[in-house]
């Protein structure tokens, strides 16, 4: 069993297990950490394998969050999203194969050359910038009355596009899609249960997409699975105990903790 983490750090696997451990607690009682293992797993693996490993967590834990919350869900707010959160994973796609593309269209040996050439960088800096303005959307949720979030056809159009490019780049699009269901009204039980189904959808379709852009392969799945007993754990944990915590003062620490670890990726 071991042998799967042959080739990794004590450090990385370490990442990797509270990476699991927040991710089963975002997805059943507090939505605010999500924004943590994006930074925890981009400062300690290659770009591509990070958004991978986290997409295959996130995958599996989805499924437990529609367990306990699937009949809660609004489904007439989640069908005005879904459409064109899809057309917003297109988009993110499409970003990334223009990312990869740029380099060949440069002059050889050029500054702009070599730093887009370097995949891994680029991709690092690019999570970094999506998880800032992530954290500023958290920042304008916490502050912003609902009355005053812009909630019709074309805003909803807007996020759920947002919300589909960040979550096909960055595996970050949980404050896009506080902002909007914050607009909605909707009560804490209603709230979870739009957020546990529009994540379930976009993540297993992101699947084959970050199997065929190599972001997910054998090996990330053999990592995946065995986070699986930690991702339960963390769930159950969330869903009974981690609930009567203060959420405000406790996403306060995860976003001082995200921002920090935002500005390594970005600057060093």
């Amino acid at each position: 069993m071991w042998t799967m983490f042959d080739g990794f750090t004590a450090y990385q696997i370490t990442i990797l297990v509270i990476s699991a451990a927040l991710i089963g607690i975002n997805k059943t009682a507090l939505p605010g950490i999500g924004i943590l293992p994006v930074v925890l797993l981009a400062m300690s693996f290659e770009s591509r394998m990070s958004t991978g490993l986290q997409l295959g967590m996130l995958a599996m834990t989805d499924i437990l969050a529609v367990i306990y919350y699937r009949r809660h869900a609004d489904w007439k707010i989640l069908l005005r999203l879904l459409p064109s959160a899809v057309a917003g994973l297109a988009l993110g796609s499409l970003i990334l194969w223009g990312m990869q593309a740029l380099p060949g269209c440069l002059e050889e040996g050029s500054a702009m050359h070599r730093i887009l050439s370097d995949e891994d960088l680029v991709m690092r800096r690019l999570i970094g910038f999506l998880v800032l303005l992530m954290l500023v959307g958290n920042f304008l949720r916490a502050r912003i009355a609902p009355d005053r979030i812009p909630s019709g056809p074309l805003a909803s159009a807007g996020y759920g596009v947002a919300l589909g490019v960040c979550t096909q780049l960055a595996n970050a699009a949980g404050p896009v899609s506080a902002i909007y269901l914050l607009a909605m009204k909707l009560p804490k039980n209603a709230y979870m249960g739009c957020t546990a189904w529009l994540f379930l959808i976009l993540n297993w379709i992101k699947l084959p997409l970050f199997v065929f852009e190599g972001r997910i392969t054998m090996q990330s799945i053999q990592l995946d699975l065995m986070m699986l007993p930690v991702l339960i754990v963390f769930g159950i944990i969330g869903v009974h105990l981690l609930k009567k915590l203060s959420q405000k003062l406790f996403n306060g620490i995860v976003e001082i903790l995200a921002l920090a670890a935002t500005i390594k990726l970005l600057f060093f």
